[in-house]
C-alpha cells in the first residue's frame, strides 16, 4: 500500500517534567516552543540551522498565521510548515505529517513541539473572547452540539466518556476491577518515572474502587489528570539520523481516521475510529500486533484505553475486561502500556499530553526509560485521539 517508507526518523525528544503548581515563571505560549525547541535540539545533538520545517498545534498569541508566527519567533525559516487541529491526536498527527514531509523531501527536519498548559499570563486590556453559551467557545448557536447537546448539560469530558462506559457495559458487560487494574498499573509505571506528578505515591485496585463517582461509571483515579509541562521531537531525514546522538527511532507506519465530532452523531458509541486508524498503520508497516513492545495508549480516561486496545486489533471486541486482568501492563509486564505513567499518572499538560505518549514509545525504543525501561524493546505502537474518541491517530515506531 501507498504511505510512508520509513525513511525518517525521530533523533530528539524532550519532555518537562508534570507540575501541579505554577513554579517557573510564567511563559507566553512562544516563550515556552522556544525552551522546548532548544532542549529537544540539544537532546539530538544537532544544531538549530537544520531545521527547515515546523508543525504546530497552534499559538496562543497568534490565532492566525501560527506557523509563521513561530518561525518568525524562532529565527528559523522553513520549507515546510502546518497547523494541526485534531485535539488530543494532534501531536501523533503532527509527527506523521513531519515525517512525510521528509520523506518527500521537502524538508531535512522538522520541529514537533507542543506546550503545556502553564501557559499564558492573560491580558487585562484584552480580556479573552466571549466563551459562548455555557463556556462552550466552539459551540455556537446553531451548532448541532448548541442545540441538542448542550442546553441539556451534556458539556465537557467526563459526562459523555462516561455514556460510552455505560454503552460498553449494556453491550459487553462491565469489570470495574479492570478499568481500575488500568489505573493502578500505569501508576506503578509513573513511580519508576520521577518527572511524573504522581511519581513515589502508588495506588491499588482498591484505591481506584474506593475514590469518588465522577461520572457512572468513572471515578476519580479512572480520569486523567491536568498538569504543567510540555514535550516535543525532531523528526529527520536518514543523513541526519546518522549525525544524531541519539539510537533513530523510525516512523514505520500511520493510520488517521476521523467521522464525527460529538457523540450525538457517531454510529456506534464502542466501535472507534483507532480501528481503521490502526490497521492501516500495520498494514503500511508491515508489522503484525505480536511485533509489538510497548504500547503507548493515549488515556484521557480508563474506558477509552480499554477501548483503544480492543478496536487497535489487541483483543477481540468485547474482551478487553478480560484480557487487561489476565495481562500485567507494568513496564515489566508482559504487555508493556504507558511506560511513564500515562496521562492518569504521568499528567496531561494541556495539548502536550498527547505528545506525551510519542515521547514515551521514543524514549524507550532508545533505551532511555531508566528504572522503567522495557527489555529488548524496539517497536512501539503510539495513539493519540481527539474529542469524544472522534478524531484518531496510530503510530508504529521502530529503532534501527
Amino acid at each position: 500500500m501507498s504511505g510512508l517508507r520509513g525513511e525518517a526518523a525521530i533523533v530528539g525528544i524532550t519532555e518537562l517534567p508534570a507540575q501541579r503548581k505554577q513554579t517557573r515563571p510564567e511563559l507566553f505560549t512562544l516563550d515556552q516552543y522556544a525552551l522546548l525547541a532548544k532542549l529537544v535540539l540539544e537532546d539530538a545533538g544537532l544544531p538549530p540551522a537544520v531545521v527547515d520545517g515546523l508543525v504546530t498545534h497552534g499559538v496562543q498569541e497568534s490565532e492566525m498565521f501560527a506557523p509563521a508566527t513561530l518561525s518568525e519567533y524562532l529565527g528559523l525559516p522553513v520549507n515546510f510548515a502546518e497547523r494541526v487541529d485534531l485535539g488530543g491526536a494532534s501531536s501523533a498527527g503532527m509527527v506523521w505529517r513531519a515525517a512525510a514531509a521528509v520523506e518527500l523531501g521537502i524538508c531535512d527536519a522538522v520541529l514537533a513541539v507542543v506546550p503545556g498548559s502553564f501557559i499564558l499570563p492573560r491580558s487585562r486590556r484584552r480580556p479573552p473572547a466571549d466563551p459562548g453559551w455555557y463556556g462552550a467557545s466552539s459551540n455556537k448557536f446553531g451548532s448541532p452540539q448548541a442545540e441538542f447537546e448542550i442546553p441539556y448539560g451534556n458539556v465537557g469530558q467526563n459526562a459523555p466518556y462516561a455514556q460510552i462506559a455505560q454503552r460498553y457495559a449494556a453491550e459487553f458487560g462491565y469489570d470495574p476491577r479492570a478499568t481500575a487494574k488500568i489505573a493502578a498499573d500505569q501508576r506503578t509505571n509513573a513511580c519508576a518515572h520521577p518527572g511524573a506528578v504522581f511519581h513515589g505515591r502508588p495506588i491499588t485496585i482498591d484505591d481506584v474502587l474506593a475514590s469518588p463517582m465522577i461520572a457512572d461509571p468513572l471515578r476519580k483515579l479512572e480520569i486523567v489528570m491536568r498538569v504543567q509541562g510540555g514535550a516535543g521531537v525532531l523528526v529527520v531525514n536518514a543523513d541526519l539520523a546518522r549525525r544524531a546522538r541519539n539510537r533513530a527511532v523510525w516512523i514505520k507506519g500511520f493510520g488517521e481516521h476521523l467521522a464525527f465530532k460529538t457523540p450525538t452523531y457517531a454510529r456506534d458509541l464502542v466501535r472507534t475510529p483507532i480501528a481503521q486508524a490502526a490497521d492501516r498503520a500495520f498494514a503500511m508497516a508491515g508489522l503484525a500486533r505480536s511485533d509489538v513492545d510497548l504500547a503507548s495508549i493515549y488515556d484521557c480516561y480508563t474506558i477509552t484505553v480499554l477501548m483503544s486496545l480492543e478496536d487497535a486489533g489487541f483483543c477481540p471486541k468485547g474482551t478487553g475486561m478480560r484480557w487487561v486482568m489476565d495481562r500485567d501492563l507494568t513496564f515489566r509486564g508482559d504487555f508493556p502500556l504507558n511506560t511513564a505513567g500515562g496521562q492518569l499518572s504521568f499528567g496531561q499538560a494541556g495539548m502536550a499530553g498527547g505528545m506525551h505518549h510519542v515521547v514515551d514509545g521514543a524514549r524507550q525504543i532508545m533505551g532511555r526509560g531508566g528504572d522503567a525501561q522495557v527489555t529488548g524493546c524496539d517497536t512501539a505502537f503510539v495513539t493519540g485521539n481527539g474529542g469524544i474518541m472522534s478524531e484518531q491517530v496510530a503510530l508504529l515506531l521502530q529503532g534501527d
